[in-house]
C-alpha cells in the first residue's frame, strides 16, 4: 500500500472545486491525482492548483485507473449509493458526500460491501473530524454541564434565486432536511450518544422539495432524556447555531457547521453564576481533518470517527421526520 493515499473525484462540482480537492490537495497523507468530467472549463478549475492532474471523460474511466486508491463522490444525492457500490466494486476506497443514501435501508447495502470488501466507504460528514465537536462531545459527556435537559438546533440559507441548484431539484434528492438536517440531527446524535425517542416535524415545501422544517422530539442515551429543537431552511437568512442546555450549565456552538466559512469556529461554556469561557480554533479545516483522518484508517486501521453504523443512525432520524412531517405550506 502507497504511504500517500492517490485520490480522485467523480464529476467537477462547485463544493469539490471550492473545499474538498484543495482539502485532498492539502492533506499530509493524500494526492489528487484524477477527476472524471467532460468539461474541459471545470477541469482548468481543479489544474490551478494541481497542473499534473489526470482528467478523465468518464466515472468509469476513473474507476478503472490503476493509480486511484480512494474515490471521493461529490454528486447528486441520488447517485451517492450507486457510484459508491460500482467505486467500491472496482476495488476503491469511498468517501461519498452526506447524505450517502436516501433512505436508511440503502445504507445497510453498503455495509454489506464494505464488510465483504475490506475497504473503506464512508459518509463526508465533516465536522466530527472538527476539535470543536470533539470537545464538546468531550464536555457533554464529563458533566460539565451536568443533566443535559434540551438542545437548540439552527441552521439556515438563502437559495430561492439559484434555480437551477441541485439543492431545488427533487429528482435529484433535494430539500434541505437531506442537505442540512443531516448536520442539525446528526451532531446532537455525535455528542450525547443519544437517538430520538419522540419526535414531531413541520415542513414547507416548493417545487417538490422541503424548504423548511422545524422538528421538536425527545432524545434518550446513556445521558438520559432531554427534549430537542432543530430548525433547517433553504429560504432564510444564513444562521448557525447549537446550544446544549444542561442543569449546571451551557455549552453553545456559535459557528457549528461551516466554520471560516460562516464564522470562527467557538464554543462558550456557560456557567450558571454568569462566569464563560471560551475555546476557539482559528486554523482548523475539518475538510482536511477528515482526509487525513480517512487515510490513518486506511494504513494504519485507526477506527474511523464516522463510520456507516453512525451514518445509518442519522438517516434513520432523516427518515422518520420525513414519515411524521406535517406539510404546512
Amino acid at each position: 500500500m502507497r504511504d500517500v493515499l492517490n485520490w480522485g473525484i467523480l464529476g467537477a462540482s462547485n463544493f469539490a472545486r471550492n473545499l474538498m480537492a484543495p482539502a485532498i490537495h492539502a492533506a499530509e497523507n493524500a494526492r489528487f491525482v484524477a477527476l472524471a468530467t467532460t468539461s474541459h472549463e471545470k477541469a482548468n478549475g481543479f489544474k490551478v492548483f494541481c497542473p499534473d492532474l489526470k482528467v478523465h471523460e468518464s466515472y468509469d474511466a476513473l474507476l478503472m485507473d490503476p493509480d486511484v486508491d480512494v474515490v471521493y463522490i461529490p454528486l447528486p444525492n441520488s447517485l451517492h449509493v450507486k457510484w459508491a457500490q460500482l467505486a467500491a466494486r472496482a476495488g476503491k476506497h469511498v468517501l461519498v458526500e452526506k447524505p450517502i443514501a436516501m433512505k436508511a435501508d440503502e445504507i445497510d447495502e453498503l455495509i454489506a460491501l464494505r464488510d465483504e470488501t475490506g475497504l473503506l466507504i464512508a459518509e463526508a460528514y465533516m465536522i466530527v473530524h472538527h476539535p470543536q465537536w470533539i470537545r464538546a462531545r468531550e464536555l457533554v459527556q464529563s458533566g460539565a454541564i451536568g443533566q443535559v435537559d434540551h438542545v437548540d438546533t439552527a441552521f439556515s440559507y438563502d437559495n430561492r434565486a439559484d434555480v437551477k441548484n441541485v439543492r431545488n431539484n427533487p429528482d435529484l434528492g433535494g430539500g434541505g432536511i437531506r442537505d442540512i438536517g443531516v448536520y442539525t440531527y446528526s451532531s446532537v446524535r455525535f455528542v450525547t450518544g443519544a437517538e430520538p425517542s419522540d419526535l414531531s416535524a413541520r415542513i414547507k415545501t416548493e417545487n417538490g422539495v422541503d424548504t423548511w422544517a422545524q422538528v421538536v422530539g425527545e432524545m434518550e442515551g446513556k445521558l438520559g432524556r432531554f427534549t430537542y429543537s432543530a430548525i433547517t431552511s433553504m429560504r432564510l437568512s444564513p444562521r448557525q447555531e447549537v446550544v446544549f442546555q444542561g442543569d449546571t450549565g451551557q455549552i453553545r456552538l456559535t459557528a457549528p457547521f461551516n466554520p471560516g466559512v460562516f464564522g470562527q469556529a467557538e464554543l462558550e461554556l456557560r456557567r450558571p453564576d454568569g462566569t464563560r469561557t471560551i475555546e476557539t480554533w482559528p486554523r482548523a479545516n475539518h475538510y482536511v481533518l477528515q482526509i487525513e483522518n480517512f487515510g490513518r484508517t486506511v494504513r494504519d486501521g485507526m477506527d474511523y470517527p464516522c463510520p456507516l453504523e453512525f451514518s445509518r443512525g442519522t438517516q434513520a432520524m432523516i427518515d422518520r421526520v420525513f414519515d411524521v412531517a406535517v406539510d404546512i405550506s
